[in-house]
């Protein structure tokens, strides 16, 4: 068909009316054809998450959710944990919206999952389905996705954290200011839950051992405690203490009192309430130190998370791990434990358990989370300026919760894949275990840090799953020790599995002459 040259002069192309646009399509072409199986995985995780927003409109309920809530309302600090998601909250507040926070809480679960693959596919040259690989158990886990729709603060503390390692291991030698930004990122991390700040010591002591350049740890250094120092200023205005929070001897006596006992250590009078004559293996869970009414804890006014009790709790906690360190490793070890199994159990109670599954009814507004806030009858009303209940809707509930019931990671699995990071960084000990001696840190220490210091909880591990499937891809990318090893085994195998070749008749002559014929 001969086309007018009139009708091609009325039918400008969309490259001459955007002159931007030929290189945007030349950039989306590019796109598909290097990441094309990466963008295939990613489709279906995008539409369950959409799914579970239109099934359980708009936000799933925990706990703390609610006290996140109050906070963010009357804009103040929260005794028992920090508050920085509060301050999150509060710039989402005009909105009015839950289904804004959690939509923006998913797209940070995927984004961390582009972060991982793009991660290893630039700096690591990782095969395209290795890459997708890693990034498959933030995408698709039911749990995870689960995770993201709870006003809670473990999503954007989870992103934060992968997006400062992904920067700091971007490049084999980052600038000064981009320390500075990674360094900024966990100082805001840390004021979101405050296990970022130990995680501070693993990023310097990485760089220490990859020379990166003190300035350059000095710079991280100084940048995270940037926010850290305004929040501890902040506090100290509001609470008269110079601290995050005034909950940390409390958690710490909650660990202990699973083994402590006061006759195998020396304790003051002003602490001898906080003992109990139940035997170790009768007590209840860590938890139930804090929240039940009966802790010992709450013989002293004004709360258990003043200032006094809690250094009188962090005391005797100090006093009992010193006197018992076995009993507290073996504790450790055991609550450690619980993340590799096959299954979940429900764990630490039933109620906490049900707050991490969809379920076939909405988590109702808790009664101590009702009051008189203006017009609202509850902060989280207050909140939303309208009814807060979780409305569920089919056929979208029920599609997202029959997925979460069998697609999921198994514990014994996120297990495997440390292993597999492990053994990457044990041959790579001549270069000190490599860049996959970070995330397999951070990994470990999300998972140990809560056992040490708290109780373990299942929402803990989800967040220390990317970082270990990073570790076990990086360890064993192209140009590492892992790779050669993996290398020389099939190498080996190849070998042992070729036919042995004809022998001539001088190697027959050999073997009969060494036979002594």
């Amino acid at each position: 068909m001969r086309v007018m040259p009139e009708a091609a002069a009325r039918a400008p192309s969309a490259a001459r009316a955007w002159p931007g646009f030929a290189r945007f399509r030349g950039l989306a072409a590019r796109t598909w054809s290097g990441h094309r199986l990466f963008i295939i995985v990613c489709i279906p995780a995008v539409l369950l998450r959409a799914d579970a927003e239109l099934g359980y409109q708009w936000q799933a309920w925990f706990n703390d959710s609610f006290e996140y809530l109050s906070n963010t309302v009357h804009l103040s600090l929260d005794p028992t944990r920090v508050s920085g998601y509060n301050i999150g909250l509060r710039i989402l507040e005009p909105f009015h919206s839950y289904a804004l926070i959690t939509i923006l809480q998913h797209l940070m679960g995927l984004a961390v999952a582009v972060m991982v693959y793009a991660l290893a596919r630039h700096r690591f040259g990782v095969p395209a389905w290795l890459a997708t690989l890693a990034a498959v158990p933030v995408l698709y886990d039911g749990f995870e996705i689960e995770l993201e729709h709870l006003i809670m603060a473990d999503v954007p503390f989870l992103f934060l954290i992968v997006l400062a390692a992904v920067l700091l291991l971007w490049d084999p030698d980052p600038s000064l200011r981009r320390c500075a930004l990674v360094g900024l990122l966990l100082g805001i991390a840390d004021v979101v839950r405050s296990v970022a700040l130990p995680l501070l010591a693993l990023f310097a002591v990485y760089m220490i051992i990859r020379r990166i350049g003190w300035r350059k740890v000095a710079a991280a250094i100084a940048a995270c405690l940037v926010p850290v120092a305004g929040y501890i200023a902040v506090f100290d205005l509001e609470h008269g203490q110079l601290a995050m929070e005034e909950a940390g001897g409390v958690f710490l006596y909650s660990r202990v009192m699973t083994f402590a006992e006061c006759s195998e250590m020396h304790v003051p009078a002003n602490e001898l309430f906080l003992c109990t004559i139940v035997p170790p293996d009768q007590r209840p869970i860590a938890q139930e130190y804090i929240w039940d009414p009966s802790s010992p804890l709450d013989r002293l006014p004004p709360s258990k998370f003043a200032p006094l009790p809690n250094q009188l709790a962090e005391n005797f906690a100090i006093r009992a791990i010193e006197a018992q360190p076995l009993d507290y490793l073996r504790t450790v070890i055991d609550d450690t434990g619980r993340v590799f199994a096959w299954k979940r159990y429900v764990f630490p109670n039933t109620q906490t358990y049900d707050e991490y599954v969809f379920g076939d009814k909405a988590t109702p507004i808790p009664s101590w989370d009702k009051g008189h806030i203006g017009r609202w009858d509850s902060w989280a009303a207050a909140y939303a300026h309208g009814n807060p209940n979780t409305r569920l809707v089919s056929p979208f509930a029920p599609v997202i919760r029959g997925y979460q019931r069998y697609v999921w990671l198994p514990g014994t699995v996120y297990g495997l894949i440390l292993l597999v990071g492990l053994g990457g960084i044990v041959l790579a000990w001549r270069r000190l275990g490599g860049e996959a001696l970070l995330p397999w840190a951070i990994s470990f220490a999300l998972i140990a840090i809560p056992a040490a210091t708290a109780e373990f909880d299942y929402r803990y591990v989800l967040p220390a799953v990317p970082f270990a499937c990073l570790a076990a891809v990086i360890a064993f990318s192209p140009g590492s020790p892992g790779a050669a090893a993996l290398r020389r085994l099939a190498g080996r195998r190849r070998r042992a599995a070729d036919p042995p070749a004809a022998s001539g008749t001088g190697d027959h002559e050999r073997d009969l002459a060494a036979d002594g014929a």
